[in-house]
Order: structure tokens, then sequence, then C-alpha cells
């Protein structure tokens, strides 16, 4: 736990490193504004006070003063630029800091690639990417300029408040000194709240988005109420941890509040003794001096509310830094992003053939569960095949995921053309593999989409070339569009085998010399099987195609084979 927050308190140091760069527009335009609230204020405390002593029949002869009410619309318009300009470079701030922090979750995302599913939900992984980043906002927005201005703007306002009268500025600024500990009691709260609160937000979008992908499910069980019912539980939980947050921002305020209450009740009994005692003077006549004295006083408490603006804003902002905490615990948990090599500049050059290699592999998932591939070795020159046979849970998805890129060995390497895969560029590497999974991707949209999917500036002949070639082309015509049939998400409105042709269909267009097959007909039956393998063969011509499967039907391709157990290797045949 210790290390835990250690790490909390260096991920929040390091952005507030990199946010207050850009912030310095904001910090400036913030103490401007406040130093032009003083400078309103003394405009006021002049009129005011001349006003009250000609009240009390001692200013006879003396001129109003004009200068305040000229001067005080000047001062309105600077300070409501300065405060469109804050709010403006807060803005730029927030949606900068904002763009930079998703891209970086978005590559640790990537980095741990499709195996990070197996130990994060995908509903977390989006609660993370979406609202705890969008809530960072008010972070670098609101939070790192208060943290600055709460001392610079306070004590700037000191200076004209101690030359006017040195008493008041002693009032305000042991009244101000209370507000930092009690936002720092309150603080510690905010924080464990907000990681409550993310914490039940997260559950409750992970648990909507299982029930709504498995509705079918839930309805033909009769569960409709129950999952219903549990929803229900669970939208509660957020809700009575959103009000405890609110709670405390509450009770924060009310400290600021407090204080600033007795400093009003100070000065206005220290300066309300002084005036009358002026007033008194002899025989009941107004003392000399007694207007400079009506002025200080007066903006001594005008002062007030604008020396307790910032470490209100600190206050409103103190939530903000609570939910950067909550934020950088499910930060911290994605994996980090691995430097990958360079993109070569100009046009990407694939070779036509690949060979592959793995030497002395070894991975593992859980190191509870014990290793998934130990010490796995095997060399496929380039235009041959490769058949990983085995039962499941021998390691066959594993060594695809580690060819594929997804996941990187504990041990070895992995060779493409005799060069180790994570010194190849992003783009050369999926550049050079088509996959075929267990079951495709589609996405909602019309089947002409998705075939495009791998080559969306592919030509008309060679889109209708890989429909033939896989075999498209026998149901195309019960369609109701042809090609421009809508398919709705994951591949709703076609069979497995139509979905599997699809993806064939793909990876012609693409066409690509290494071929990864992953159980391709795992979910099919024995004739729409025979009918996928026999499309298989035919885009393997010529390809170096590593194949895992435990289906009989791998007869139909001639090469190496490997069988596979618990991640070793106990049976190889034909290696060169």
């Amino acid at each position: 736990m210790s290390n835990e927050k250690a790490a909390i308190r260096e991920w929040t140091r390091t952005q507030s490193r990199l946010g207050r760069k850009a912030v310095r527009s904001v910090v400036g335009s913030g103490l401007l504004a406040g130093l032009v609230g003083i400078g309103q204020a003394w405009c006021v405390a002049v009129i005011l006070g001349h006003a009250l002593v000609v009240w009390k029949g001692a200013g006879d002869g003396q001129p109003f003063p004009l200068w305040p009410v000229l001067l005080f619309p000047c001062l309105a318009v600077l300070r409501a630029l300065a405060m469109i300009g804050g709010d403006m470079g807060a803005a730029r701030a927030g949606i900068a800091a904002r763009q930079r922090l998703r891209a970086e979750v978005l590559s640790s995302i990537l980095a741990g690639g499709p195996s990070l599913l197996r130990r994060t939900h995908s509903g977390a992984l989006a609660a993370t990417v979406i609202d705890r980043i969008e809530a960072l906002d008010g972070f670098f927005g609101h939070w790192l300029p208060a943290s600055v201005l709460w001392i610079a703007t306070p004590l700037a306002i000191l200076v004209p408040v101690g030359l006017v009268q040195p008493r008041a500025a002693l009032v305000l600024g042991l009244c101000g000194l209370s507000v930092p500990f009690c936002q720092a009691a309150f603080g510690i709260g905010a924080a464990v709240a907000s990681r409550n609160q993310f914490l039940a937000m997260t559950r409750l979008q992970a648990r909507f988005l299982d029930r709504v992908k498995g509705i079918a499910t839930i309805v033909l069980a009769g569960r409709a109420d129950d999952e219903a019912l549990k929803l229900a539980t669970a939208a509660d939980e957020l809700r009575v941890r959103t009000m405890k947050i609110l709670r405390v921002a509450f009770l924060s305020s009310a400290s600021i509040d407090c204080a600033m209450a007795v400093a009003f009740i100070l000065l206005a009994v220290m300066n309300g003794h002084q005036a009358l005692s002026m007033v008194a003077g002899a025989g009941g006549q107004p003392a000399p001096g007694l207007e400079h004295s009506m002025t200080a006083g007066l903006f001594a408490l005008l002062a007030v509310p604008e020396f307790f603006a910032p470490l209100r804003a600190l206050a409103l902002a103190y939530q903000d830094r609570a939910h950067a905490q909550g934020a950088a615990t499910a930060i911290l948990d994605l994996p980090v992003a691995k430097t990958r090599p360079a993109s070569a500049p100009g046009p990407v050059v694939l070779p036509s053939s690949v060979s592959i290699a793995m030497e002395d592999v070894s991975f593992t998932w859980d190191a509870a569960r014990g290793t998934a591939l130990e010490h796995v070795s095997f060399s496929v020159p380039a235009g041959e095949t490769l058949v990983l046979a085995g039962p499941s849970g021998s390691g066959k998805s594993t060594i695809m995921e580690v060819l594929l890129g997804f996941i990187r060995p504990d041990s070895g390497q992995v060779l493409f053309n005799n060069t180790p895969t994570e010194t190849l560029a992003p783009e050369i590497l999926s550049g050079m593999i088509s996959w075929i999974g267990q079951k495709p991707v589609l996405f909602a949209g019309s089947l002409r989409e998705n075939i495009l999917f791998a080559k969306p500036d592919a030509s008309d002949a060679a889109l209708a070339t890989a429909i033939r070639a896989a075999s498209l082309d026998e149901f195309l015509p019960g369609l109701p569009d042809g090609l421009e049939t809508q398919v709705g998400e994951g591949g709703f409105g076609l069979s497995g085998g139509q979905a599997q042709r699809v993806a064939i269909a793909r990876a012609y267009l693409k066409n690509a010399p290494v071929l990864l097959l992953d159980e391709p007909t795992a979910h099919l039956d024995p004739e729409t099987e025979k009918t996928v393998f026999e499309s298989l063969q035919r885009l393997a011509s010529g390809r170096t195609v590593i194949l895992a499967t435990h289906s009989t039907a791998i007869s139909m391709f001639a090469g190496q084979r490997i069988d596979l157990q618990n991640g070793h290797v106990v049976f190889q045949q034909g290696a060169a």
C-alpha cells in the first residue's frame, strides 16, 4: 500500500510539473485580476468614505473625487479581460493535458495488446480512457493555477492593505493561515471518497457492458429482473459515493466561509470602534483625518472577499486534485508502453517472403498458474507451413500472440527473416502478417466495408478476386443487397462460416507473406469447416503459414508439425 501511495504521489508530481508550464498565463491572469480587484475596492472605499464624512457633516467644502468614478469602469473592463484570458488559458491547458494523457494511456493499452483484456475488463479500460482522463480537466485547468494563486494573490493583496491599515493585514493573514490546515484535513477524505467513487463507477460500467453483451442469455435464463436489481444496486452505490464527495466539498467550502466571517467581524469591530472614537471628537464634532480613516477601514473590509477568493478557488479545486489521485490508480495499473523502433522514412517496403523462428521462448501469464510456454523453439522456412497441434490450454494461442507482437516473451526471441521482431518498426511487422482467429471481428457497416478494411484502396478487380478466392460468391446472391448488405456489430446477420470467409477475403486483399491461423474452424460444422479449409489452402499458397488447430482436417496442410502440451513441445515432425 505504501508503494502504491508513493507511486501515486510521484505520478501527481510529474503531471503537476508538466502542467504548470501550460498554466503560466492562467496564473498571470489570475494575479492581475486579483490586483485589479483591489484597485476597484480602493475606488469604492474612497467614494463611500467621502460620502460618509459628508453625511456626518465633516466634509463641507471638500470636492467630490471624480477619479475613482472614472477609474472603476476601466478597472472592471481590465479585470473582465484578465478573467476571460485566464479561463481560455485554463481550457487550453486542460485540452492539451488530456490529449497527452489519453495518447499515453492508449499507448499503454496497445502495449498490453489483446492480452490486456484477459486481466482488465474492457469497461474498466473504457472508463480509464474516457471518464477518468476527462475528469482530469479540472486538475490541469483549475487545481494547478489555484495551487499557485492561493499563495501569490493573498500575499500581493496584503501589501496594499498593510500600507493602508497594518492591523487589518495582520488579521487577514492570521485568518488566511487557518484555511490550508482545514483543506489538508478535508483533502484526505476527498481523495479517499474520489477513489471509491471512481471504483463504483467502473464496477457499474463493467457490469452494464457485460449484461448488454449477454442480454440474450439473461432473457432466456429468466434472470432479467435479478440483473436489473443488481444494476440498480450498483447505481445506488455510485450515488452514495458521489454524495460523500459533495459532502466533503461542502465542508471544505464551509471552512473558508467561517474564516472569512471571522475576518469580517474582527475588522468591522476594530474599524467601527476607531470610527466612533474619531466621530466623538471634542463636543461631538468629527476629528481631523476621519475621511482617511473611514476610507482605510472600508478598503480593509472590501479587501476581505478578494483576499479569500483564491483560497475559495483552491477549496473548489481540491476535489480536482482528488480526481487526479483516483485516476492515477487506474493509469498506473496499465502496462508501461515500451519504446518501439521509429518508423522508417518514406514508403514501407515489405519482403516478398518471410522465414520465422522461435528461439527458446518462455512466457508466463500468471505465476500462480505456471508457465504458458517453456523453452519453445522451432524454425519455419519461407513459404513453408507449420501446424501447431494440441488440446485447449496447451499454448497454441499464446504462441500466436507472441508472433503477432501482442505480448513479449519473458525469455528467448522471435525472428522474422533472422531479425528480432522487437527491432522491427510496427508498420513493417503488421504489414508482413495476416491473421485469422477463431471468431473474426466484423464491424457494423456494409459487407463491402468489412472486406475492404484490410486494404481500403483496393481496386474493384482485386476485391472481386478476393471474393472468389474466399468463396464469398457462393452466398452473396442470397443476401438482400449483395456487398452493400449491412452487417451488425460483431457480424450479426452472418453465420460463423460466412464471417470466416469475410476474414479470408481480407487476408487475400492484404496479401501479406505470413499467414497466422488460430483455430479458424473451431466453431464450424464439418461441412463448413471443409469448405473454409479449402479456401485457406488457396490462401496459403506461396506464404509462410503457421496453423494452430486440433481439428482432424489438419491433414489438408502438409509441412512441419509440433504437438504441444502444457506449454511444452512434446513432439516435432518434419523440422528442417
